[in-house]
């Protein structure tokens, strides 16, 4: 196949600095690149890439019913220990809103929670063994 993977993910968000914010303060991803005349901050963990696309004021949220787009994305992390402490940090992180906390998916092993960063985007974060 010579499709390997995704290599960067973009999101327009309503509050730039705030989802940045998420992504470096409370996962600890590192900005790699900002453009100022776009807005536009590029956030990392050192694997993947995400965009941040500053939208206008007026800009509504998505609703994963009735719009065609992004449901939501899913991020991997290295254990169940790590899923329980990036819940705990994202749930208490300023403008999270939590959907649920960590639990069984499909009774398991895996298990996942999810909640929407400060702008509404919609994120799951995974445990897999």
């Amino acid at each position: 196949m010579d499709t390997l993977a995704i290599h960067h993910l973009g999101l327009a968000v309503s509050d730039l600095a705030a989802s940045a914010k998420f992504f470096t303060d409370c996962l600890g991803w590192s900005v790699a690149r900002e453009v100022p005349a776009y807005p536009a901050i590029f956030v990392t963990n050192g694997s993947a890439i995400v965009t941040l696309w500053q939208t206008e004021t007026i800009a509504t949220l998505f609703d994963r019913k009735k719009n065609v787009g992004l449901h939501h994305f899913a991020i991997k992390v290295s254990s169940e220990q790590a899923l329980d402490q990036i819940f705990a940090k994202a749930a208490a992180h300023t403008g999270v809103k939590v959907e649920f906390a960590p639990e069984l998916l499909r009774g398991g092993p895996a298990k996942h929670c999810m909640l929407f960063e400060p702008s509404g985007i919609r994120i799951e974060f995974i445990w897999a063994p």
